[in-house]
C-alpha cells in the first residue's frame, strides 16, 4: 500500500484521538446513532446516485491505486528505446517473449510481434487507455460525492439531536444524548469526508494522472517502433513526457 496513504490516516487518526483523550473521556465521542447516520445515510445516498456494480468497482479501483505500484516513466523510455533496438536489429518478431515491464507495454509489443496493423494496434492501446481514464473518473466521482454527501448527513442528524432534545425539555434525563447525537454527527461527517473521502478521491486522481502518463508514452513509444523510427530518436520523443527534473542526461 502506498506508504503516504498510510502515514496521512495514521497521522490524522492519532491527532484526532490524542485530542479527544487529553479533553477529557474518550468514550463520550463514541455515538453509535450518530454513526449510523453518517456512515448509513452517505452509503445510502452513494447507492441512490450509482449501482452496486459501481460501487464494487470502486473499491477494486481504489484498492488497485493504493497498491499497485506504477512503473517509473524513465524506466519506460529505457524499456522502450531497448525493445526499438532489438526491433531494429532483428525485427518485429523479435519483441515476442521478451520481458517488456509493464503490462500495456506488453501488449502493444505483442500485437506488433503478432503482425497486427500499426494503426490497429495504436487503435486497441488508445481505446484502453480512454475507458481506464473513464473508470478512474468514475471513482473519483463517487468518492467526491461521498465527500459530499458526510457532512449533509451530519447535519441532518445534527437537526435530529435538536428536536430530540427540544422535544424532551421536560426530561433532563434526555437532554443529553439528544445534544450528543446533535453535535456527534456533525463532528463524524466532517471527519469521514475530510480524512478518509475526500484525500482518497484525490489521492486516485494522481494515482490514476500517473498511469495515464504511463500509457501514452508506452503507446507513443509502440507507435514510432511500429514506424521503424531510430531507437535514439524514439528516446528524445519519449523525452518530452517526463517532467525536467527527472530527465536523464545525454551522455557525452
Amino acid at each position: 500500500m502506498d506508504i503516504a496513504t498510510i502515514i496521512g490516516l495514521s497521522v490524522g487518526s492519532v491527532l484526532i484521538t490524542t485530542a479527544i483523550i487529553l479533553g477529557g473521556s474518550a468514550l463520550i465521542f463514541i455515538n453509535i446513532p450518530s454513526m449510523i447516520i453518517v456512515l448509513g445515510g452517505t452509503l445510502a445516498a452513494t447507492l441512490i446516485k450509482y449501482s452496486v456494480a459501481d460501487m464494487v468497482n470502486t473499491i477494486a479501483i481504489m484498492a488497485k491505486a493504493f497498491t499497485v505500484k506504477v512503473s517509473s516513466p524513465v524506466d519506460l523510455v529505457d524499456r522502450i528505446k531497448e525493445m526499438a533496438e532489438i526491433a531494429r536489429r532483428e525485427g518485429l518478431l523479435a519483441l515476442e517473449g521478451k520481458d517488456h515491464g509493464d503490462p500495456f507495454l506488453s501488449k502493444g509489443l505483442g500485437l506488433l510481434a503478432d503482425g497486427v496493423d500499426a494503426g490497429q494496434v495504436v487503435m486497441v492501446l488508445d481505446r484502453e487507455l480512454q475507458y481506464s481514464r473513464d473508470r478512474h473518473k468514475k471513482g473519483q466521482n463517487i468518492l467526491k460525492g461521498m465527500g459530499a454527501t458526510a457532512p449533509a448527513f451530519g447535519m441532518i442528524g445534527t437537526l435530529i439531536g435538536l428536536v430530540q432534545m427540544l422535544a424532551s425539555m421536560d426530561d433532563p434525563s434526555r437532554i443529553g444524548p439528544a445534544m450528543a447525537v446533535a453535535l456527534l454527527t456533525t463532528l463524524y461527517g466532517a471527519v469521514f469526508a475530510n480524512l478518509v473521502f475526500l484525500p482518497m478521491a484525490d489521492k486516485l486522481d494522481l494515482r490514476s494522472k500517473e498511469e495515464c502518463l504511463n500509457r501514452e508514452l508506452v503507446l507513443a513509444g509502440v507507435e514510432s517502433i511500429a514506424r521503424g523510427e531510430n531507437p535514439r530518436l524514439i528516446e528524445q520523443h519519449l523525452k518530452v513526457f517526463l517532467a525536467p527534473k527527472i530527465r536523464p542526461t545525454d551522455e557525452k
